[in-house]
């Protein structure tokens, strides 16, 4: 958007209490603004009618500017006079393509009305006076008071701060933090509202170089992530654990690290409808962006759709090359045909749908070429991290195997469904088929443990047992705050390439094997399950689902099943794999393509949409994290993502508390037995639950 082009003002209100640095801020906001688009400053004091004036004050603003303004038109207001008490000049103040109100009130529900965001400044007590005295001394002085108590009234009959549409916190000692401009700017282009107004500043942004490191080193992946990312509360490690192990293959060549750090790092969660970015969390003012929007549309805007071309990194052969990770979670189902089910609270916290980490810099293991790749999106703190990481990646030993993941006893597990409960479910699951309401449903569900502070579990230290005692190469460990996930997942959700290849491999068929089990009995079991009509027929449901999902998007003619029925086999289970491959249509979005096939087939069954209804009628609750999807949306268009199974789901509260969850399930066709399938289920979870010393509950 070039100056002048807007087709009416955007309207930015800069709000906070008095001597926040909303003015400071709001006058760099306005010159920053500039370099693109005509921009005028309003100073909601000139609208004060003296010190008891905040209300009229506002008043006035809004129907004398403001609203003129808003409408493209000139406005004519008097500025008030502080040394005479009275009304002042008339001043004349034309139209701009973009209006940066500042002053306490400036939020005001009046003025916010006439707004396309607020931005709420907050800042320590103690501060906010000293700045305030500092910037106005004597004059100010013995108002003070006075004037805060006009402040309480007003924001206790008016919430500004839960309106606001930004929210930028001051650190405590922090007058001009560098860089709180930038991260300001960064949260109002993330808004829907001005995403068309501030176009310019988010193409700079999307469009940094990266800059790169390559070393012929092996490091110690587990070392590494503590060192670099350890004390990160949000980090995410998507670890192919079973590099090296015969039949790996190609999906474990590499594994990624990072985490929300650095100048240009952000994080961000979805929570029923509501999505909330946080630029420069690390950072002594961070941002943050809160609007309604649906996840894919946010998505779609992030990622889907690349108005700035941009390569990977000249001879890294993995397709992530910095960009967002972390999961989504089962419910986002909403927004692709199903129910909207809420994945409720813990510890009095909403928890969240979906969370990724933008990550402006990161780690890339090659395992196949023993060779780790340092990545650091251009930025005045990329080269001293750089610097930080190789001396980190030539330091990083193994360590010694964790301790028990537990403090105390074994985590004492319930079942959502008792042995009797789910086998009954299993059959109403095949009434349903024999109705012909679906052909296949994938029944799950869920396992919890309640634990005391003296008894929470370490997820990192129950990650990395985990990660010893059952490879896989879509394990994953991610931090989000107070939520925590360690994941031993095999399968392949979908991938998407920067050039527009898609691909998905569902399993379907499984059977629990022992790494000690005599070879002979081993062998056996595998081609049992090879051989197994009803996991065949379950797998080709799945993936008859999969080509019509991939479809969607999809270059006609282009999908194509290029692997059917392969047996696969990992520490604790073998399983029935298949490969579907497509191209995606070089004009499709694709967000939209991976929200075509979301949630993953083969956590829901066939058809998807009607029995993800009978799922929500048969199943006592959420799913939450489970049966979704982790992975990285990259900035080159690439996408990888697994599954969401074999997984340990750590939720603490602020009093140490914790509760752990584990989604296990199965998938139930015309001939399943209810015994069968409850011993899949038990199968299923014995890597977890084995690896934190606990049993499936009876």
């Amino acid at each position: 958007m070039t100056r002048g082009q807007l087709t009416r003002p955007a309207v930015i209100a800069v709000d906070g209490r008095s001597g926040a640095g909303k003015t400071s801020l709001a006058v760099e906001l306005a010159a920053a603004l500039r370099e693109h688009r005509s921009v005028i400053l309003l100073h909601l004091e000139d609208f004060y009618p003296g010190w008891d004036g905040l209300a009229e004050g506002i008043r006035r603003c809004a129907d004398a500017a403001l609203g003129p303004l808003r409408g493209g038109e000139a406005a004519r207001w008097r500025a008030w006079d502080w040394l005479a008490d009275a009304d002042g000049e008339e001043r004349w103040t034309e139209p701009a393509d973009v209006v940066v109100l500042e002053g306490v009130g400036a939020g005001a529900a009046p003025l916010r009305a006439l707004a396309d965001a607020v931005v709420w400044v907050e800042a320590p007590a103690e501060d906010r006076r000293r700045r305030a005295l500092a910037r106005d001394g004597e004059t100010y002085a013995p108002h003070w008071d006075h004037w805060a108590a006009q402040e309480d009234a007003w924001l206790a009959a008016d919430d500004v701060p839960s309106a606001a549409a930004v929210t930028v916190l001051a650190g405590a000692g922090t007058d001009r933090p560098e860089g709180a401009t930038a991260r300001v700017i960064d949260a109002l282009a993330e808004l829907p509202a001005l995403r068309e107004a501030l176009a310019p500043e988010r193409a700079a942004r999307e469009s940094r170089a990266v800059s790169a490191r390559r070393l012929a080193a092996s490091p110690d992946p587990e070392a590494l992530f503590s060192s670099l990312f350890g004390a990160s509360s949000h980090a995410v490690w998507l670890d192919s654990s079973d590099a090296g192990a015969v039949g790996s293959g190609r999906r474990s060549r590499f594994s990624i690290m990072a985490d929300d750090g650095g100048i240009r790092g952000r994080h961000m969660a979805h929570r029923s409808g509501r999505t909330e970015v946080t630029f420069g969390p690390g950072s002594g003012t961070p941002a943050t962006a809160l609007f309604e929007q649906p996840f894919f549309r946010w998505l779609d805007a992030a990622w889907g759709r690349l108005s700035v071309p941009r390569a990977g990194v000249a001879g890294l052969e993995c397709g992530f090359a910095l960009g967002w990770l972390g999961y989504l979670g089962y419910e986002l189902k909403r927004e692709c045909g199903g129910n909207d089910v809420s994945v409720g609270s813990y510890g009095g916290v909403p928890l969240a749908d979906a969370q990724l980490v933008f990550a402006a810099r990161a780690v890339v293991l090659d395992h196949e070429l023993g060779e780790t790749w340092l990545l650091a999106l251009d930025a005045p703190d990329a080269a001293a991290w750089l610097d930080d990481a190789e001396r980190a990646a030539h330091e990083a030993t193994r360590s010694s195997d964790p301790t028990p993941a537990a403090s105390g006893d074994a985590p004492l597990f319930a079942a959502r469904d008792s042995a009797e409960v789910y086998r009954r479910k299993v059959r109403e699951a095949k009434s349903e088929i024999t109705e012909g309401n679906t052909y296949e449903v994938c029944l799950t569900t869920t396992l919890e443990a309640d634990l005391a502070p003296a008894s929470a579990v370490d997820p990192w230290l129950a990650y990395r047992a985990l990660r010893r005692r059952s490879p896989a190469p879509f394990a994953a460990f991610a931090r989000f705050g107070a939520l925590a996930v360690a994941s031993t997942s095999p399968e392949r959700f979908l991938s998407l390439t920067d050039d527009g290849g898609l691909r998905a491999e569902p399993i379907k068929g499984t059977r629990r094997r022992s790494p000690d089990a005599d070879p002979a009995e081993d062998a056996r079991v595998r081609a049992e399950l090879a051989a197994s009509p009803k996991d065949q027929a379950e797998n080709l449901m799945i993936v008859d689902l999969l080509r019509n999902d991939l479809s969607h998007f999809a270059v006609p003619g282009s999908v194509s099943v290029s692997r059917l029925f392969a047996v696969e086999t990992y520490a604790t289970v073998h399983q029935l794999v298949s490969t579907v491959d497509a191209r995606l249509r070089p004009d499709a979005s694709r967000a939209e393509a991976v929200a075509a096939a979301f949630p993953p087939g083969s956590m829901t069954g066939a058809p998807k949409i009607s029995t993800m209804d009978i799922l929500d009628r048969l199943e006592s609750g959420p799913r939450g994290v489970y049966s979704g999807a982790i992975g990285y949306f990259s900035r080159t268009g690439a996408a990888d993502l697994s599954v969401v199974i074999r997984t340990l789901v750590a939720h603490s509260a602020d009093d140490g508390s914790m509760r752990l969850t584990l989604g296990v399930g199965g998938a139930v066709v015309a001939d399943s037995d209810p015994d069968a399938e409850h011993d899949e289920i038990r199968a299923k979870a014995f890597a977890v639950l084995s690896t934190l010393g606990a049993e499936f509950p009876d």
